[in-house]
């Protein structure tokens, strides 16, 4: 779908003593997780709770911090989500937009919520019935 930049809001729910903080956010449908740079860690005071090996773009591999909850804000849409720390920039990828039900309307070239559920975050949830 492409990529784009958009506000988001990100918290660390585990500290209400400590503000939101917005960000601008560049938004990738092809990546997968919530990626931020280690200020933001700083400014949320997330702790490392694990670390995980990525793959980047060029075919690298590298271990990184793992931290989380992490609270997403962006317009009627709350998430929670964990988040590599790695980068210079906040990076919204395809797990935490599901989860928002957020899309990326390419016309316009800009993340936005589902047209199709406006009101409430709409997922698919399919459960197998044992006989």
């Amino acid at each position: 779908m492409g990529l784009v930049n958009a506000e988001i809001q990100l918290k660390n729910p585990r500290n209400n003593a400590l503000l939101a903080i917005d960000v601008n956010a560049l938004v990738d449908s092809g990546a997968v997780h919530l990626c931020i740079p280690e200020h933001v860690r700083i400014q949320l005071g997330l702790e490392e709770i694990d670390k995980k090996e990525v793959t980047i773009a060029n075919g690298m591999q590298e271990i990184v911090p793992y931290v989380g909850p992490i609270e997403i804000k962006f317009k009627n849409r709350t998430g929670f989500a964990g988040a590599l720390v790695m980068g210079d920039q906040v990076l919204l990828g395809a797990i935490p937009m599901e989860d928002m039900d957020l899309v990326i309307i390419s016309r316009d070239k800009k993340l936005d919520v589902n047209p199709n559920s406006p009101n409430i975050a709409s997922s698919i949830v399919k459960l197998g019935i044992n006989k």
